[in-house]
């Protein structure tokens, strides 16, 4: 996952982390979570869908954002 690309989505349109929480229903603590991958959270599809529809990513944005990895 891309946590940068997310974020400058999240400024882009002026969100924070509490706002995109309370938005997707999820506390902020869980958000938080899923945005750094502690405890194995994910974001799920529905999660992953209301984020595209939100900010109104394309199909390709979305694959950078949440199924990047990163190879060293």
């Amino acid at each position: 996952m891309d946590v940068n690309l997310l974020k400058s989505k999240m400024i882009l349109h002026g969100d924070t982390q509490r706002a995109l929480a309370k938005y997707l229903g999820i506390s902020e603590q869980r958000f938080s979570a899923k945005l750094n991958g502690k405890n194995n959270a994910e974001f799920h599809q529905s999660e992953i869908l209301s984020i595209k529809r939100k900010y109104d990513l394309t199909s390709k944005e979305v694959d950078d954002i949440f199924f990047k990895t990163f190879v060293s």
